[in-house]
């Protein structure tokens, strides 16, 4: 059985440029897509977050108005109810063996820029997983934790890497919009990773060896088909 480590935020706002707090968390689909498809897959999950604590889902990814489909907002707040006790407590990051598991995925929501853009943890925790060969998946925002993983050098680990992400132009059109306080994609290729993206709101996943990436809440499903081919092979 494939072990799966799934690291979410623990963060529940997002402070944007003009000094205002916007509610955030986990992005229910991305969550509850990859961790359904896992487990179905024969797949242990193991949730993990900065400190063990309780990630907030981000309320807008309940909002069917947002969503655009009333019946997935209900299917994901059963499945969500269904795992409440995997969510309620976490573990923390700092305990984490990485060579306990075989992938590492992280799904996004905006909480990952409040949090596990910079946890030292998480950081240590990637470049061991990398150095190692161990799958790592995060997708939409999810890349933003791993511009944590800094060498002692100072140089970003995953420099040089094809990876995807929330490209700009979704965020300046469906996410934060001008308050955004940074662009993770901009973000991500300023540090060195080789940033690709496909249509804006479409599926869309870029590999490059260990390393498995999606753009948007689109993705989630691709993006974990892509993580368990890659732990068959």
């Amino acid at each position: 059985m494939s072990r799966i480590l799934m690291i979410v935020s623990a963060a529940n706002s997002l402070e944007l440029a003009d000094g205002t707090q916007h509610p955030t968390g986990v992005w229910a689909e991305e969550l509850v897509v990859a961790h359904q498809s896992l487990k179905a897959a024969g797949a242990g999950v193991t949730i993990a977050s900065p400190g063990g604590r309780k990630p907030t889902v981000d309320p807008g990814s309940l909002n069917p108005e947002i969503v655009g489909d009333e019946d997935k907002v209900l299917g994901f707040k059963q499945y969500l109810a269904d795992i409440a006790g995997e969510l309620e407590a976490p573990v923390s990051l700092a305990s984490i063996n990485v060579g306990d598991f075989d992938a590492v995925v992280l799904p996004g929501g905006h909480g990952p820029m409040a949090d596990l853009a910079t946890d030292a943890d998480l950081g240590d925790l990637l470049i061991q997983a990398n150095n190692a060969g161990t799958i790592i998946a995060p997708f939409c925002h999810g890349p933003a934790g791993l511009l944590s993983a800094t060498n002692g050098d100072g140089s970003f680990a995953f420099a040089g890497r094809e990876l995807t992400v929330f490209t700009d132009e979704e965020e300046l059109t469906g996410g934060t919009g001008q308050k955004t306080p940074w662009l993770v994609a901009t973000t991500l290729a300023e540090r060195g990773a080789v940033v690709r993206s496909g249509p804006a709101w479409n599926s869309f996943v870029v590999r490059d060896g260990n390393l498995i990436s999606g753009q948007n809440p689109q993705s989630s499903e691709a993006v974990t088909a892509a993580v368990i081919k890659a732990l068959a092979e």
